[in-house]
């Protein structure tokens, strides 16, 4: 059972991010505050959910919730800056357009770079614990995986609707034979010297 609020005399945004580890594509951060008595019972880590539950959570979780953003920080960025500062701007980015400004911030995993000065608290795997940041998990995930989608158009043979950046069999082969293109990460020194950047 997920919990609805950390302190709950506190205005709380829950914050996580999607795609860190992905070879190609932007990281994405979501903020969402929720109402301190909403409760779904679909709403869970989004990895464990499908995808058409994480769809139909989104609706849900943009129409209810009391603020909520989502940030993308491009891979041109996470190779200038590292994808763990990548990773911080994006969720920075997304509490400085929240239309409410947050009183505590709950950050899912064990690392964060403080914003302003407002409190954080970081809770390992709090996707799976609190509403807030399992919603900021679902937008997050869903607003990346749309984006992948929209970008396998222009280079299809990396299968990016079906693994969304991530370094599968099929993409690392597309890879091998291709090279990598202008949406994969430099940074992560995943193809051969000899492979070239396709256009």
């Amino acid at each position: 059972m997920l919990l609805n609020y950390f302190l709950d005399d506190k205005l709380e945004a829950g914050i996580d991010e999607a795609g860190r580890g992905c070879y190609a594509g932007p990281v994405v951060a979501a903020a969402v505050i929720l109402p301190k008595n909403f409760f779904h019972p679909l709403l869970d880590d989004s990895k464990k959910m499908t995808a058409g539950n994480r769809e139909y959570l989104k609706e849900i979780i943009e129409k209810n919730a009391v603020a909520y953003s989502v940030a993308f920080v491009d891979n041109d960025i996470i190779d200038q800056i590292n994808i763990l500062q990548a990773t911080y701007k994006a969720m920075h980015k997304c509490v400085d357009d929240l239309k409410i400004n947050p009183e505590l911030l709950l950050v899912d995993g064990n690392r964060f770079l403080k914003y302003k000065s407002t409190p954080h608290q970081c809770i390992i795997k709090g996707d799976g614990k609190y509403m807030s940041i399992a919603a900021a998990s679902v937008l997050a995930k869903t607003y990346r995986d749309a984006y992948m989608k929209e970008i396998n158009e222009v280079h299809p043979h990396y299968e990016w609707k079906k693994n969304k950046g991530y370094g599968t069999a099929v993409h690392r082969a597309a890879i091998a034979q291709y090279g990598i293109c202008e949406y994969h990460r430099k940074s992560f020194r995943i193809y051969p010297t000899s492979l070239h950047i396709s256009s």
